[in-house]
């Protein structure tokens, strides 16, 4: 039974991307702890970008390097799979975030070996524990911020894309997959932000002043600009997934999914 499944070419392909989908969303929330100076990690000046009063530059959380891949993903799946396929990812994508963010919190509250807290003091950490702590003590509002994000980003992007594969029909995969990823990256990059550092703060004792909100928007705005020229510059590779996925299905049955796909909502 297991060998007619696998070898079902639809089915292998779902699997394919669906692991792509669900591993790249998970390492993304667990990365994305990290800020970094995109300007200087190019080794080019800083943006030096004018907003509200402030100068701001692309310093964004590592989990904005893979978040694009994920809408890609979106849009490929959707295309083949339809609304249906994309939102069983989506929610499966959100349970095992949900159980991750659940061991990880587990795992911070075992107690550690005394040898292994000091374990690298030769190479300039401490207190291992504090380290891991730090890396992997992500608040809970940042937790929620970013599930919110995703799912609102994601029924989003399947809204959007559909809409315009119904106005253009199958020409033009460049307008529907980075149009649809556009919108949905815009709505993804001030949800999370908002809702981690401006809503949750208010709501929630204990977690600090929200921050001001027009220094807030400025850096939606900043990483926005970012997820906005990744999405384009990403738009060849989406023709070239297209070409494979064709390819390896065979341009009759690739026809016949896409087919059902847009009817299946």
């Amino acid at each position: 039974m297991i060998h007619t499944i696998i070898r079902d070419k639809p089915t292998r392909l779902f699997i394919i991307l669906a692991g792509i989908f669900i591993s790249t969303a998970l390492i993304a929330e667990f990365i994305g702890v990290k800020i970094f100076s995109l300007e200087a990690t190019l080794g080019i000046k800083p943006a030096a970008i004018h907003l509200f009063g402030g100068t701001y530059s692309f310093n964004l959380t590592c989990g904005v390097l893979l978040w694009p891949v994920v809408f890609v993903m979106t849009d490929i799946i959707n295309e083949y799979y339809g609304v249906k396929g994309v939102r069983f990812l989506s929610w499966l994508t959100i349970a095992l975030i949900g159980f991750g963010f659940l061991i990880v919190f587990g795992a911070l509250q075992t107690t550690p070996n005394t040898w292994w807290v000091t374990s690298k003091k030769d190479i300039g950490i401490e207190n291992m524990e504090t380290a891991f702590h730090g890396i992997y003590g992500q608040g809970l509002g940042i937790i929620i911020a970013s599930m919110t994000a995703f799912l609102v980003a994601q029924l989003l992007d399947v809204f959007v894309f559909h809409k315009i594969k119904k106005w253009t029909g199958e020409k033009k995969i460049w307008l529907r997959a980075t149009g649809s990823t556009i919108v949905s990256q815009l709505i993804d990059s001030f949800v999370v932000l908002i809702i981690a550092f401006y809503l949750y703060p208010k709501l929630v004792k204990g977690q600090g002043d929200p921050w001001p909100f027009d220094q807030l928007i400025a850096i939606c705005i900043v990483n926005y600009i970012y997820k906005f020229i990744v999405a384009l510059l990403l738009t060849p590779v989406i023709y070239a997934v297209h070409g494979w996925i064709e390819k390896y299905l065979g341009h009759e049955r690739a026809a016949e999914m896409k087919k059902a796909a847009m009817s299946d909502e």
